[in-house]
């Protein structure tokens, strides 16, 4: 079977989605992504639209690309005019990119409606530009807009602004689905009957608004497509585009069609949050085949099936993309859900007195207000706990916590805290910039002689959710905790009415835990 060419519209379509913005040097990093996982197109903007594109041409023509080929992405000439002296077509060929993308209307209505021309004028403008940009060099692609509404308006004259692209030159034509609409039976039914009218090969361009962008993309593979146009994550205007990642996984592994070089599959994890990292969006952790939550296992019963077959709830091994398998435990766990993550945290199953007894108390806890799905740490500490002879690495005795405004300095925080290590009572206080911040430092402070490595841990991240907001400032707050040192970063949790109590619980995990490993 032939090669499927991937072409990624990242940094040009994806840009059109809400909340998502790269700079110039932002996209020429992804770019370096996209060509070391051996994309065959990146299309890297419309070349005078705006200084970020302008940039990124610029920049990206003195570089050496390994895998894959630079489109410049722009419109046909204007409507009763000519590509000659076309400022649109002339900032493509200033763009000195191999590959040349151009979109023209397939749909009648655009073109009497939006173009305000004739659908003689607009086959006549397709033509010339796709020939014009051909004469000067350029691999051009033709998009065909909003060709499977067009097609449904008027077939013949859709066939016809395809069949002008190939007169011009066009290398490949592409079915773009710009409305993001149509259905799979209709994709499918409308390609055949395309084929049966032009011997050219194409591609397919599709949005998400329906949610069927990946299954029509898929089904135009199916069907003959060479070409698969899309973005990471399936980032792109209103819904967004065929989201790559899944494209790509579905063909290699699904499909049998190969897409990318030897290995490349496995950097799709790694690049899918890369790129989130860099438009600095959080990253969605249900997303197929790329999300942390893909390969994660909650339910008890998967769990126990899955410690006998790792294939009884998986249907492609993580490690083919580049993730994992992941256990979480919660208050739908089973004995099995505990088991793995024992041994996760390296905790000897056989010395746990009561695996039991931990999964009841983590049902108890969750129903007061804890969550343990991203608390993994705790849960490690609850079972330490059961493991006999477990000696705490420390006890509270008691802390205190005030707050206050002063004159001169506005409000300050001071914690004192009493804690036992061994025979040995230690007390004392620190201030900080808040209560929580005051209690941080301060059971640091009594620690770091008895635990000098309590130095190297670090608070990454504080997170506060009230529950049952509707009892006010009653409500039960959760705090989680994420601590990190040089190796390793974990996360803890806790659970009050009250939240300092909260934060002091996950606190301890948090101490707890790290000094339990490094120990």
């Amino acid at each position: 079977m032939s090669f499927i060419q991937i072409y990624d519209t990242t940094l040009r379509d994806g840009t059109q989605s809400e909340g998502f913005t790269l700079s110039g040097h932002d996209k020429i990093r992804v770019a370096r992504r996209l060509d070391d996982l051996g994309v065959a197109f990146i299309e890297g903007g419309w070349p005078g639209s705006n200084p970020r594109d302008a940039e990124f041409f610029e920049r990206a023509r003195d570089l050496e690309w390994n895998t894959a080929l630079i489109a410049a992405f722009g419109s046909t000439c204007r409507a009763k005019g000519g590509p000659e002296d076309d400022a649109n077509l002339q900032a493509l060929l200033d763009a000195r990119t191999p590959v040349c993308t151009l979109f023209g209307k397939t749909w009648t209505l655009h073109v009497t409606d939006v173009l305000l021309t004739t659908l003689d004028d607009n086959l006549r403008i397709i033509e010339q530009s796709v020939a014009y940009l051909r004469a000067a060099g350029r691999r051009v692609i033709y998009d065909a807009e909003h060709f499977f509404d067009g097609y449904r308006a008027d077939p013949q004259y859709a066939i016809e602004t395809l069949k002008a692209a190939i007169r011009g030159g066009a290398e490949t034509v592409v079915f773009c689905d710009t409305n993001g609409g149509a259905m799979p039976w209709e994709v499918e039914t409308i390609i055949r009957a395309v084929k049966a009218s032009i011997d050219h090969p194409f591609g397919i361009h599709t949005h998400n608004d329906g949610e069927s962008a990946v299954i029509n993309a898929l089904l135009a593979v199916r069907e003959g497509a060479v070409q698969v146009q899309g973005t990471i994550n399936g980032v792109g205007e209103r819904c967004g585009n065929a989201n790559l990642c899944s494209v790509m996984a579905n063909l290699e592994l699904k499909m049998g069609r190969r897409c990318l070089p030897e290995g490349g599959l496995g950097k799709l994890y790694e690049l899918s949050h890369f790129v989130d990292e860099v438009a600095n969006v959080t990253p969605n952790d249900h997303l197929p085949y790329v999300g942390k939550s893909a390969f994660a296992h909650k339910g008890g019963v998967h769990v126990a099936a899955m410690r006998r077959s790792a294939q009884s709830y998986q249907h492609v091994a993580p490690e083919r993309v580049g993730n994992k398998m992941r256990v979480v435990v919660s208050a739908l766990s089973g004995r099995a859900n505990l088991l793995s993550k024992a041994e996760e945290h390296g905790v000897d199953v056989s010395s746990v007195a009561d695996v039991v007894g931990v999964l009841n108390d983590v049902k108890e806890l969750e129903a007061r207000g804890f969550s343990f799905e991203a608390a993994e740490a705790s849960v490690a500490m609850m079972l330490k706990r059961q493991q006999p002879g477990y000696q705490p690495l420390f006890e509270l005795v008691d802390f205190l916590v005030n707050v206050e405004h002063r004159q001169g300095r506005g409000i300050f925080a001071e914690a004192m805290v009493k804690l036992k290590v061994g025979d040995e009572v230690l007390h004392t206080a620190a201030e900080g910039n808040g209560p929580v911040n005051a209690l941080d430092l301060a059971l640091r402070k009594a620690l770091i002689g008895h635990y000098p490595e309590i130095a190297a841990f670090h608070l990454a991240d504080y997170k506060v959710r009230i529950l049952d907001g509707q009892d006010g400032t009653e409500a039960i707050t959760r705090v989680l905790i994420d601590t990190r040192n040089t190796t390793r970063l974990w996360s803890t949790v806790g659970a009050s009415a009250n939240i300092i109590e909260a934060s002091w619980q996950a606190l301890v995990d948090a101490v707890e835990y790290g000094l339990s490993v490094a120990h």
